[in-house]
């Protein structure tokens, strides 16, 4: 109830004034302990010299944002454009055989960056998990797959296997439980399509060509077997009108954002303070609510042009990837929170799905989120934090649905039936206010630190109560309406115009 409803124009403006004016009141204060705490001791491994003509170093804390954007940026550009090139040519040249070609360059690549011991461990990975796909067993395939993908994540199998391609570079470990780990989530897709498919077997020619495309083998994101067999082998290659101006334009402006990140880190040092916890006992509440904020926005914005860079360049190969994920801003609900759209969707349909059904069972519900986070901690690398993350992460997801499911029986349900619409988005928005925290401190806690997150949750649960929870909460639920309003013209716009008399005479004729 309440998509519909729309608020008053001059109660959107006041949201949007007063969010406006605490996400600059935030980011001041945040610049202030940039700036005042730039030489620290405990800052000088983490802030280094930046670009000379603005004078200020610059935050690298971020060793992934710095691979891609600094350090091996050379390297992965170059991998990347030849990829685009040889892809080019031979899908003009042998149009039915681009999968192939696909596969063989990825290889190929594969095998001169990491070198034979590397790609015979991928090798006999790809193998072990074909042999069990034949079998047709869907819960032989889980068992097969999670197997292996322990061994690359749990003592003392994955040392024993990383010994195996040590290298002479800095990025070969990245490299390595990126592309194990990523090739086993697509073997298993692999195996459970299979599974699915009624006459006859998938071939072991054709994993290697899905498992070996180059764009999505170390970094991802994670396209399901059966949406990239059948987009690969497509010979009907045609372009959308306009889609060319649109990959330049989203090329260009995940560049716009590379820079604008790269500004930002010389003055807001949004990851290097969180990891002095004297500095951040000294902060106020408001800079540290700013910092939590911060930096989902921040893993948002890494996820998105990362993979925005791999998207467009498979676009460029006449592929539908997977697109980013939705920004931490937009998100009010446990449900819609991701930050890899591949590996949410590939959760949802072999595993949340698959077990949750249509989610609105209870019981089914929570089966098929503890199954779904046992395997997401499986594959992130079980340790403490993780299990932290998982297991709070798990419990909001399945709170959600308690929650409504409660407030959807009498008389909950006839107080919200007889009151406004807009009155009912107003009241749906506190509770999305407090929700929209417990999603930040749920997963700051990942991305920088289990003190860091207490410390946030008690001072803006505990010690900043009321003036500070309150007028956090508030600013949060002015942003919340927003998106909500944002939402409802999308969903306007996407409803079809009820047909007028005319046109209704007109069907009935034909």
């Amino acid at each position: 109830m309440g998509i519909k409803a729309a608020l008053p124009r001059y109660e959107l403006f006041l949201y949007s004034a007063v969010l406006g004016v605490a996400l600059i009141w935030a980011g001041s204060w945040i610049s202030e302990a940039s700036s005042e705490n730039v030489n620290k001791k405990t800052f000088k491994e983490s802030v280094k010299p930046g670009w000379h003509y603005f004078g200020r170093k610059m935050d690298a804390a971020d060793f992934e944002w710095m691979m891609w954007f600094s350090t091996f940026r050379n390297h992965i550009l170059f991998a990347l454009v030849g990829h685009v090139i040889f892809a080019k040519i031979f899908t003009i040249i042998a149009p039915k055989h681009r999968s192939l070609i696909f596969g063989m360059y990825g290889g190929l690549a594969v095998l001169v960056t990491m070198g034979w011991t590397f790609m015979a461990l991928v090798l006999s990975h790809c193998i072990i998990l074909y042999s069990v796909a034949l079998v047709k067993k869907k819960w032989m395939c889980f068992a097969a797959g999670l197997s292996t993908l322990a061994s690359i994540k749990l003592e003392p199998y994955n040392s024993w296997q990383e010994a195996l391609v040590t290298g002479s570079f800095d990025l070969q470990d990245v490299l390595f439980y990126g592309g194990c780990g990523f090739s086993i989530m697509r073997c298993m897709s692999f195996a459970l399509e299979n599974c699915e498919k009624k006459d006859g077997n998938y071939t072991f020619c054709d994993l290697l060509k899905y498992n070996f495309y180059l764009p999505f083998f170390f970094f991802g994101p994670i396209m399901t077997f059966d949406r990239y067999h059948v987009q690969a082998n497509n010979t009907q290659l045609t372009r959308k009108e306009r889609e060319m101006w649109n990959i330049t334009t989203k090329a260009l402006l995940h560049l716009g954002v590379i820079l604008v990140v790269d500004v930002f880190f010389h003055y807001l040092y949004i990851l290097t303070i969180p990891s002095d916890m004297k500095l951040v006992t000294k902060l106020s509440d408001w800079c540290l609510a700013g910092l939590a904020y911060s930096n989902l926005v921040y893993d948002w914005v890494k996820a998105a042009v990362m993979f925005g860079v791999i998207n467009t360049v498979a676009t460029l190969d006449h592929l539908d990837p997977p697109q980013p994920p939705k920004c931490i801003t937009m998100l009010y609900v446990f449900a819609e929170t991701h930050f890899d759209r591949g590996i949410n969707d590939w959760l949802c349909k072999y595993v949340y799905d698959y077990i949750g059904c249509d989610h609105d069972n209870i019981f089914k519900e929570l089966l098929a989120t503890i199954c779904t986070f046992a395997v997401t901690t499986l594959w992130l690398g079980p340790c403490e934090l993780v299990y932290i993350w998982s297991f709070f992460n798990c419990f909001g997801l399945n709170f959600e649905l308690w929650v409504a499911k409660f407030f959807s029986l009498p008389p909950f349900s006839m107080i919200e039936g007889s009151m406004g619409e807009a009155m009912s988005r107003r009241i749906r928005g506190v509770f999305n206010a407090a929700n929209f925290w417990a999603i930040v401190l749920y997963n700051v806690l990942s991305l920088n630190s289990l003190e860091f997150a207490k410390t946030v949750g008690r001072r803006l649960i505990f010690k900043g109560f009321p003036l500070s929870t309150l007028s956090v909460l508030f600013v949060t639920y002015c942003g919340v309406q927003l998106v909500k309003e944002r939402e409802r013209q999308q969903a306007l716009q996407e409803e079809p115009e009820p047909a007028t008399p005319v046109d209704g005479a007109k069907e009935k004729a034909e």
